[in-house]
C-alpha cells in the first residue's frame, strides 16, 4: 500500500453519470488487475474506494459513477488539482489458472478492473471474451476500447443495445472454461449458478478504512470471516457463500 498525493490530468463524463479520471503519481504498489485505491474526497471524512481500470509507470485511470455527495464532489476536480490516495489495495486477479479462453463478465461500473485484466491476459497469449452488461445504451462505456483488444458481447436490460436482458442471457463462447467477473452481488451470485466452471469474482462492498483495520467489510466464506478490502476484493468462486 502506498499513500500519496496524485495530480489530476483529466476528469471527464464518459456515459450517463459515469466519469473517467486519469491521475499522475506513484503506481509502484499496483501489481495485479482488480486492485483498488481509496480516494480522500475533499470535504468528506471517509475515503471512497474505486477500482483501477488501467495503469502504467506514471499514471492510473479510475472510473466512477455518481451515486452520492462524495462521487459528485469528484466530478468537480479539474486538471492540476491534487487528490490523496491509498494506492495498491486488495489482492487483485490471479491470471495463472485462467486457461486459454477465459470469460470476462462485467456489470456497469464493475467493468473497469476488467480492462487492465483484458490487456494482461492478451499480453500473456490468452484469448478472452467479454460479456458487458448495462441497464441501457446510455450507460455503456469503454466498448470500443475493449473491442480493440478482445471479442465483446453487449447486454442491456432494456434492449436498447446488444442482447436484451442480463449478462446471463448471453451464451459463453465454446471453449470457455474459466471466468473473471466484477459487478453487483445479484449478478455475481447468478453467474456462480449459471457457469459450470471455476472463476474469480471481485466483490463490491461498503468500506471504512480500505486496508483491513476496521473489519467493516467482512463477509462469511468457506474459509471463515474474510475482509473484502484485504483478503479480497477478489475471491475464488468456491469460497463464496451466497
Amino acid at each position: 500500500m502506498k499513500q500519496g498525493n496524485y495530480r489530476v490530468l483529466s476528469n471527464r463524463l464518459i456515459a450517463h453519470a459515469t466519469w473517467e479520471m486519469v491521475l499522475e503519481g506513484d503506481t509502484g504498489s499496483l501489481k495485479r488487475p482488480g486492485q483498488f485505491v481509496n480516494v480522500q474526497v475533499p470535504g468528506k471524512f471517509l475515503r471512497r474506494p474505486l477500482s483501477v481500470a488501467a495503469w502504467d509507470n506514471a499514471t492510473l485511470t479510475l472510473i466512477y459513477k455518481v451515486v452520492g455527495q462524495g462521487t459528485d464532489l469528484l466530478t468537480r476536480c479539474r486538471p492540476a488539482d491534487s487528490l490523496n490516495l491509498l494506492c495498491g489495495l486488495g489482492n487483485g486477479f490471479d491470471l495463472s489458472p485462467s486457461g486459454q479462453h477465459p470469460l470476462l463478465v462485467g456489470g456497469g461500473v464493475g467493468l473497469p478492473p476488467l480492462y487492465q485484466l483484458a490487456m494482461d491476459l492478451v499480453k500473456a497469449g490468452k484469448q478472452p471474451h467479454l460479456i458487458m452488461g448495462f441497464g441501457s445504451s446510455d450507460e455503456i462505456f469503454y466498448e470500443d476500447l475493449f473491442r480493440r483488444l478482445i471479442s465483446v458481447t453487449v447486454c442491456t436490460v432494456d434492449g436498447s443495445a446488444g442482447i436484451k436482458g442480463f449478462v446471463t442471457q448471453a451464451v459463453p463462447p465454446k471453449g470457455s472454461d474459466y471466468f473473471f467477473a466484477c459487478g453487483p452481488s445479484p449478478m455475481l451470485q447468478a453467474l456462480c449458478s449459471w457457469l459450470p466452471f471455476s472463476g474469480q469474482l471481485s466483490l463490491e462492498e461498503r468500506m471504512g478504512c480500505g486496508f483491513g483495520a476496521c473489519m467493516g467489510c467482512s463477509i462469511q466464506t468457506t474459509l471463515g470471516s474474510q475482509r473484502v478490502c484485504k483478503e479480497g476484493p477478489v475471491f475464488a468462486k468456491e469460497v463464496l457463500i451466497w
